[in-house]
């Protein structure tokens, strides 16, 4: 273990953890600008033509990089909960998660519903006129069709009701649960994932169900906080991240591919894969990223402006770059990716500096 590592331990910090994090977000630029290209008819801001192969990169990625979110913010709660009461928890989740939330819904979304109706549905009014529209306008709430949408924001309500519901439980069990150490042998923390597909339809919204997401960040706060569960994650990462890439490449073949209607092994491979692939990745992360630079820690602090910010880019350079150069798929797909990406970090590096932006973003200042 090297000095930085002794370091973090010493202060709690688990930096691989944080890295994982904010390399876990860096994929949304690219999955966001692949729904362009979705073959399943979902709803989109922008939306190009129905393409397989830039769908296979959003089937692939989509089993496994919400839900490990979900489980880092778990294990995220067990640290701060050591040293916060459940008001402090709650005050810090709602600066960080709730203001983001309602500013991101009122600024940001705006101006994506807006590039929206005019792609879609050739609004003619002007910006400020669609504002009305926006909120006055329920329908699917994907704001495809320039209603309301909390769009990428859902994950932050998601964090913060699971977050508030959850806390106060921990804490109670904390202070009356058992003090002697069980550490859950490894066969049974990779058989903690089998309830995933029973719980994925419990409370759903647009496919996204809250009571999975629940479970998942409840795996996080009791089992990848443990150290020598981790360890044993850490040891075995690769034959589990293999096998998780295989579970994620049968869930494309199956869903996308293939017409052999195998709906059953469809399933098992895509839950399959979020589960092996969240372990294999924080056992992955342990051995690897445990470690912090001076890029990553500025990643790291700019990784909730980054997740506010990087859609609205997505949307507003796939417009630009379709009305410059129509629908020129390749073109349009990797311009739009290194174009947001670029304007997502410029808009970073200049935020974080300014204390509104960071206030409204749930980042803490330079």
């Amino acid at each position: 273990m090297d000095s930085t590592s002794e370091a973090a331990r010493a202060t709690g910090r688990r930096h691989y953890i944080d890295n994982l994090r904010w390399m876990t977000l860096m994929l949304l630029i690219p999955y966001h600008t692949a729904m362009a290209w979705n073959t399943w008819d979902e709803p989109n801001y922008i939306f190009f033509e129905s393409s397989k192969v830039i769908s296979s990169l959003i089937v692939f990625f989509s089993p496994f990089f919400m839900p490990l979110l979900f489980v880092l913010a778990g294990v995220s709660t067990r640290f701060s909960l050591r040293k916060r009461t459940y008001g402090q928890y709650l005050a810090e989740r709602a600066k960080r998660l709730l203001i983001p939330l309602v500013s991101g819904t009122v600024i940001i979304m705006p101006i994506m519903t807006f590039i929206a109706d005019v792609y879609n549905y050739s609004y003619s009014g002007g910006f400020f006129e669609h504002y009305a529209v926006f909120f006055t306008k329920f329908t699917d709430l994907t704001g495809a069709d320039g209603g309301f949408s909390l769009g990428q924001f859902w994950f932050l309500l998601y964090s913060f009701v699971i977050s508030a519901v959850c806390a106060p439980v921990l804490l109670f069990l904390k202070k009356n649960g058992s003090k002697k150490k069980r550490t859950l042998p490894f066969p049974l923390f990779l058989a903690a994932g089998l309830p995933l597909p029973l719980l994925s339809e419990m409370l759903s919204v647009g496919g996204k169900s809250l009571v999975e997401y629940t479970w998942l960040f409840l795996l996080g706060y009791f089992l990848f906080s443990d150290d020598e569960i981790i360890n044993k994650a850490e040891k075995h990462c690769l034959p589990v991240l293999v096998c998780g890439t295989f579970a994620s490449a049968l869930n494309v073949y199956l869903f996308l591919w293939s017409d052999s209607g195998l709906t059953v092994l469809n399933t098992a491979a895509k839950f399959t894969a979020e589960w092996l692939m969240t372990i294999g990745l924080i056992g992955f992360a342990k051995k690897r990223l445990d470690s912090a630079g001076r890029i990553s820690s500025h990643m790291s602090r700019i990784s909730f402006m980054y997740y506010s910010f990087h859609f609205v880019w997505v949307t507003v350079s796939g417009y630009l770059l379709h009305c410059a150069f129509g629908k020129d798929t390749p073109l349009l797909f990797f311009g739009t990716v290194l174009l947001s990406a670029a304007a997502t970090l410029f808009c970073c590096d200049i935020g974080i500096r300014v204390p509104l932006i960071c206030f409204l973003t749930g980042t803490k200042a330079e």
